[in-house]
């Protein structure tokens, strides 16, 4: 069924929906799909066809938190579709995921609070008539597949998932965000460590672990933030031993004052990776520093948008 009749023409209208040959991939991958416009009544040209990649981003402005549809990635598919009338035209596309894209899912766990779509806009007369939103389940690279195998192993528990914008100090950017996976500390933290926040950002070659600890304040002592941050190329994070790695800075920052994604008990469930998941071969260990903060409007590049509720109605319906 078609999605979205598009209103800049009306009742009898073209409508479009948007439709992707595998909604699952991992950063750096590329998205393949077609843009079916179905022809109204009468002859229609579309002036662009334009496809871009949405997720929601908590922005910290003036002291107080709030949500927005950040854009992260935007690029014309097509120029002057004709769409006769009653008849259905299809565009193709191949739309490459950024290698800090979020992860939304770990196996056929989703992670609470995350959300990545394709939005599709088209440009009729000048003016764009947003059409279809198509969710996206980004699921973690192999390198980062490692990571989060660790955090199950030593114990932790997912506790939720956002976006922030904004850039880390000390560690290269591509996107004006970053993604929080936020954990419950393992039990023989429980006292000293409220949570645990882990960030990756990804490159083609490189992938960065930043680690953040929580620590709970004690009588007579101040709690406060301790940090974290390694760095190696994808195949080494692949066989590093990350358990070892990330419970020795634990231990450090409470002072401070290998099995696979299938089972990992931090997330809660049996999943596993999905089926055709790529493997993507692409150290140091430091403290990190605090984070550069942004406002609301334009970040990094990033265009934010309309209110989440709108934006991630994935359910979709004919309007």
């Amino acid at each position: 069924m078609f999605k979205r009749m598009l209103s800049a023409f009306g009742v009898g209208g073209p409508s479009v929906d948007t439709v992707l040959d595998e909604p699952h991939a991992v950063p750096g991958q590329r998205l393949t799909g077609q843009v079916r416009i179905q022809g109204g009544s009468a002859d229609a040209t579309i002036d662009q066809v334009v496809l871009s990649l949405v997720t929601r981003v908590e922005i910290e402005h003036g002291g107080r938190e709030s949500a927005a549809t950040g854009e992260f990635h935007r690029q014309l598919v097509q120029q002057g579709v004709g769409v006769p009338a009653n008849q259905l035209v299809t565009v193709p596309f191949e739309l490459r995921l950024p290698w800090e894209t979020p992860i939304t899912a770990v196996g056929d766990t989703l992670l609470h609070g995350m959300a990545v779509g394709v939005r599709t806009e088209l440009v009729i007369a000048g003016a764009p008539d947003k059409g279809d939103l198509d969710p996206v389940h980004v699921h973690p690279l192999p390198s980062q597949d490692r990571v989060l195998d660790a955090f199950g192993q030593l114990g932790f528990r997912f506790r939720n998932a956002d976006v922030e914008a904004g850039r880390l100090y000390g560690v290269p950017q591509e996107l004006g965000f970053y993604q929080e996976i936020e954990f419950f500390p393992p039990a023989g933290f429980a006292g000293r460590i409220n949570e645990v926040e882990l960030t990756f950002v990804a490159g083609p070659h490189d992938l960065a672990v930043v680690l953040e600890a929580d620590r709970r304040g004690r009588f007579m002592q101040a709690g406060g933030d301790s940090f974290g941050r390694f760095q190696m190329p994808h195949q080494d994070a692949e066989t590093a031993d990350w358990a070892g790695l990330i419970n020795q800075w634990l231990g450090e920052a409470a002072q401070r004052g290998g099995h696979s994604a299938f089972g990992n008990p931090a997330f809660g469930g049996h999943h596993g990776g999905y089926p055709g998941q790529p493997g993507q071969h692409g150290h140091g260990m430091g403290i990190g520093g605090m984070v550069a903060g942004a406002a609301a409007g334009v970040v990094g590049g990033m265009i934010m948008g309309e209110l989440i509720e709108e934006a991630f109605d994935f359910d979709g319906g004919e309007e």
